[in-house]
């Protein structure tokens, strides 16, 4: 009786998700998880809606990381992972996440046009160190910033007024 129950939250929570009602299918979905807390699905699908109803980063992550850990072989999970990586700005996480679930579950035409939409990453800075290294990390972080504060004013150079020396004159033209 529990199953047909929490399946019918589900559904009904499915449709809220889909129509932007976030709030209540959070709630539809807390329902299924607490009746059928093992069930990956539910899980997965209260992660996300948990991420863009109440941004809830933390917890929409270890619901979306464990129903991936439960069903390693669902494109759904990792796309559901890898969008509350980005909604939480975690954009390098999100693109390792669909990485791994293309090596996992194969050439799947979501899981690659989700990676395709985030891009591709930049080479690291010292390619000789590896992506994680801190050094790569910390020099990358600085790269972004540097690169985010010229792309915010077209003019960053300044240009200086001709100054007037005293007794000089100024040409006409």
């Amino acid at each position: 009786m529990s199953e047909i129950t929490a399946l019918s939250e589900f559904k009904l929570g499915v449709e809220m998700l889909r129509d932007a009602r976030l709030d209540d299918a959070v709630v539809r979905f807390r329902a299924a998880v607490d009746l059928e807390k093992q069930n990956p699905y539910y899980l997965s699908f209260l992660g996300v809606a948990m991420a863009r109803a109440e941004r809830n980063w933390s917890s929409a992550s270890k619901l979306c990381e464990m129903a991936v850990r439960m069903k390693h072989n669902e494109p759904q999970f990792y796309l559901h992972l890898s969008e509350v990586y980005t909604s939480a700005g975690r954009r390098e996480e999100a693109l390792m996440t669909l990485d791994r679930a293309l090596s996992s579950v194969g050439p799947d035409a979501r899981l690659q046009q989700a990676r395709q939409k985030l891009g591709n990453r930049r080479t690291p800075t010292l390619p000789f160190l590896g992506r994680q290294n801190i050094v790569n990390v910390r020099l990358g972080i600085l790269r972004n910033r540097i690169s985010a504060w010229r792309l915010s004013s077209p003019s960053r150079v300044r240009s200086t007024p001709e100054r007037k020396l005293p007794g000089s004159v100024q040409s006409p033209i």
